[in-house]
């Protein structure tokens, strides 16, 4: 998210394109509808008239899945009519000469129109508003990404933004609201299979970082792989769990299938392939559930399943972790601000924090001590615990990537106690101390945005607003990154003359900062004698002191990213310029021969990955025929989630009773469907769920939708007796992902839960 929920009241124009931000981020609508009150014009782009959709100056329907169409759409009124911002384009961008000739001789009004449903009339309506309104923002979630070529959509996207010249701006950016409070940080600091914290990759260089800032020993490090060639190679991917445990071992690269799973804060409700997963369940031999409720884990696996998977030797843990009432710590918000939450009480009955467990796993697994080397310990309800504070300073003494380094615990604390000293719309300080540290908030952000750097001689204030050169680089202003070399097929990657953050003193495109950089132009000296040898041979990443970081921003105003221009073409992806592609079960396969899958991949993320083989099985069988109607799902303002703690509390339980399908009435009627009336959708799968038809012209006559918040029943039969005595919710429902089909994104691995094949029969 490169602005700031707050950031969009500065908007003039904003469009929500895979987002139902009324009831998945209500406090984010907030925001909007102030936005609306100082004229900003709001566009929604759904299949489904959501919530949100209702607040909009314009609604548009497309099919899902047919984002690119549509996007590109815009983007081809955009360029014909020489709306696009030409010199920002010249200075800050690669590739959009390329885009635009592809867009224009491609995405043409009737072929749009074919793809996504959308007519010229309305096409050239909402690109004239993006075209007169700026800055204007796009706001996207998973109703981009949860598809095969969800990376390529969202992609789509920031082209369009470039081409417009809204990125970097504020009232502008690409915004991807996430769906909840700390996916952001969770993400920021290493659950990613490809990753160490702070997205430095899993490369040697990496991991001696890292072995450095937890203080123990590379070699001891390497030691704990029972492979060392395991340490480099990006692992299996959350959404693929299944296939590590079910696919033939010849075809999967690593030693062994997959034989244990922790189910750590994860709804198995919310992963695709219900079935399988069930059968993947059963075949392991250890399966923990970490969680301050049992989950639908728990009950699928106490549920009898196929004698040929059941395995006599699987194992099953409950471990009841805290809630967030029951322990401290910073959670990272959408727009990278930091909050510090406060225990309210002792974690209750035999729960413990998460890291609490993690510490206890670790010293039965033999390296407690190496754990915790870094941390003070405390006493909680007579057990060892890890101090907080102490785990976020070892990620602000290590990530320096994205600039994790400021937001000390202290400053934290400050902020929170201190909120009313920030203006709600630019999220900056309004002066003033903290009077029981007498901290000085000074130009800070709220929340201290990253990136944001801090060591004894530099307090950066935070960055509201990714890669915006209108500032100071000490004032959160900032460039694109120059990740990728300094040139392309002889084209420049760095941003061009005159192009650079406000107060700069190179005033021209330059790489990341390194040592061999900061000698070339002069400055190697400004480091202090204890900084010189821990900068010498580093780069920005990789020097524990943060003087180079100093001495570049607070000296001489240049940021460490470097000043590059961003990519419209990306090369080392599947399509460098996004193309659209049907889904791998839909319901066109003459578009599917116009706009095929990618081909199967043999190894990615250790596993073989299919596309066109499913998508051609599906034409030559014509699955379109027995399923006829495009399934997709999303969430509800009263649940969160996979639903198992908000259906567990009577309020919100009481305020949506049922699990339902949202069905057209046209389509309601062609299958004698009343409203109210319990259905079976059925799936490519085999699965069959029974459901409450919701007859409403909310959807398109060939789209159905289920929200993802559901469990407890299985393909008709309650689960009720499959859970823990006392702990099963108190409204119980089908899930959609047990009829969810096989389809992943083809970079980011993410599940195609947004785009299947169904059919509604009455029950």
């Amino acid at each position: 998210m490169t602005n700031s929920y707050n950031d969009m009241q500065n908007s003039k124009v904003a469009m929500y394109i895979g987002s139902n931000a009324a009831e998945a981020h209500p406090v984010s609508l907030l925001h909007m509808l102030h936005a609306k009150e100082n004229g900003c014009k709001m566009i929604v782009v759904d299949p489904r008239f959501t919530r949100t959709a209702a607040k909009a100056d314009e609604y548009v329907r497309i099919r899902s899945g047919s984002d690119i169409a549509f996007l590109f759409g815009l983007l081809h009124i955009i360029f014909k009519n020489g709306w696009e911002d030409k010199k920002y384009i010249n200075d800050r961008v690669f590739g959009m000469d390329k885009v635009k000739e592809e867009v224009l001789a491609k995405w043409t009004p009737d072929k749009v129109e074919e793809v996504c449903g959308v007519g010229a009339e309305q096409l050239l309506k909402v690109a004239t508003w993006l075209h007169e309104n700026r800055p204007g923002t796009i706001v996207w979630c998973m109703g981009q990404t949860q598809h095969t070529i969800g990376n390529a959509i969202v992609r789509a996207s920031c082209i369009l933004q470039l081409a417009l010249g809204n990125v970097g701006k504020s009232g502008g950016g690409t915004n991807i609201f996430r769906g909840h409070d700390n996916v952001q940080g969770a993400t920021d600091v290493g659950p990613n299979p490809d990753s160490l914290p702070g997205y430095y990759g899993i490369v040697e260089g990496s991991w001696k970082h890292f072995a450095k800032a937890w203080g123990v020993d590379f070699e001891w490090l390497k030691g704990r792989f029972a492979n060392p060639g395991m340490m480099s190679k990006p692992g299996i991917t959350v959404s693929r769990w299944i296939d590590g445990v079910l696919e033939k071992n010849e075809l999967i690269d690593q030693e062994n299938n997959l034989k244990g799973v922790f189910f750590w804060g994860h709804a198995p409700n919310s992963q695709s392939r219900g079935l399988e997963m069930k059968r993947a369940m059963d075949k392991l031999d250890l399966l923990v559930v970490v969680d301050p409720y049992p989950s639908a884990t728990a009950a699928m696996a106490a549920m009898p399943g196929k004698p040929e998977d059941a395995n006599s030797n699987r194992a099953v843990y409950l471990l009841p972790a805290a809630t967030q009432f029951e322990t401290s710590g910073s959670c990272t918000a959408s727009n990278r601000s930091i909050q510090w939450r406060e225990k309210v009480i002792d974690p209750l009955w035999e729960s413990r924090s998460d890291h609490m467990i993690m510490y206890q796993l670790a010293e039965k697994l033999g390296f407690g001590k190496e754990l915790v080397k870094n941390y003070k310990m405390q006493k909680v309800k007579g057990m060892d615990e890890p101090m907080i504070e102490d785990i976020l300073r070892e990620i602000n003494k290590s990530v320096w990537t994205i600039g994790y380094t400021g937001q000390s615990p202290e400053r934290l604390k400050a902020h929170m106690r201190n909120m009313h000293l920030f203006d709600v719309k630019t999220l900056k300080s309004k002066g003033g101390k903290d009077k029981e540290t007498g901290y000085d908030f000074g130009g800070d952000y709220f929340g201290l945005p990253w990136p944001c750097w801090g060591t004894p001689e530099l307090k950066h204030p935070g960055s509201p607003n990714l890669y915006d050169t209108s500032k100071h680089v000490m004032d959160g202003g900032g460039n694109f990154r120059a990740n990728f070399g300094v040139e392309r097929e002889g084209k420049n990657l760095l941003a061009e003359d005159g192009s650079h953050s406000l107060g700069a003193d190179i005033t021209t495109g330059y790489p990341e900062l390194d040592h061999v950089l900061l000698k070339k132009l002069g400055w190697w000296d400004e480091l202090t004698d204890a900084e010189k040898p821990l900068a010498e041979g580093k780069n920005w990443k990789t020097d524990s002191s943060g003087g180079m970081i100093r001495v570049f921003m607070q000296n001489h105003g240049c940021h460490p990213f470097g000043n590059a221009k961003a990519r419209a073409v990306v090369w080392n992806f599947p399509d460098p310029i996004p193309q659209h592609r049907e889904p791998l079960y839909g319901t066109r396969p003459d578009l599917m021969e116009k706009y095929p899958a990618h081909a199967d991949k043999k190894a990615f993320w250790r596993l073989p990955t299919l596309y066109k083989t499913v998508q051609d099985k599906n034409i030559a069988d014509k699955v379109h025929e027995k399923f006829p109607l495009i399934m997709t799902s999303g969430r509800l303002v009263e649940y969160e989630g996979g639903g198992e703690e908000t259906r567990s509390n009577p309020w919100l339980a009481e305020l949506q009773q049922d699990m339902f399908v949202e069905i057209n009435p046209k389509a309601a009627s062609d299958r004698g469907i009343r409203n109210g009336e319990q259905v079976w959708v059925s799936s490519p799968t085999g699965a069959r769920i029974k459901v409450m038809a919701m007859v409403t012209p909310r959807v398109g006559v060939d789209t159905v939708f289920l929200p993802f918040h559901y469990s407890g029943r299985w393909q008709g039969a309650d689960m009720l007796g499959h859970y823990p005595n006392g702990a099963a919710p108190i409204v119980r429902g089908e899930a959609v992902n047990t009829a969810t089909t096989y389809g992943y994104d083809s970079v980011t691995m993410m599940q195609e839960t947004k785009t299947t094949v169904c059919n509604v029969e009455r029950a």
